[in-house]
């Protein structure tokens, strides 16, 4: 899988893991360059407290397109230490 927006790659890896639709990247397969921690926090019932990374791209800002939990609960263990997108980045095979 392949994660791209304005013509960069954000990040990929043949090991993500897919969670209501979103694909989750290792956070060893992210371009760092491009990742800028945010202060945006969101609650999810089950997942718990998501953390957001604004892009910076050629310029370029997506502000929160990325996130990921840092402590997710038991239920979501599995995408500890994994990162997903939306807000117009691509996501493909």
């Amino acid at each position: 899988m392949k994660a791209t927006w304005n013509g960069a790659v954000l990040a990929e890896s043949n090991e993500t893991v897919e969670v209501e639709g979103n694909q989750y990247f290792p956070r060893e397969s992210l371009n760092e360059e491009f990742f800028a921690e945010s202060t945006h926090t969101s609650v999810c019932p089950w997942k718990g407290t998501a953390n957001y990374f604004t892009l910076r791209v050629e310029g370029e800002e997506n502000p929160d397109a990325a996130w990921y939990y840092a402590e997710p609960k038991d239920a979501a263990k599995e995408i500890s230490g994994h990162v997903a997108f939306w807000k117009g980045v691509t996501v493909e095979s």
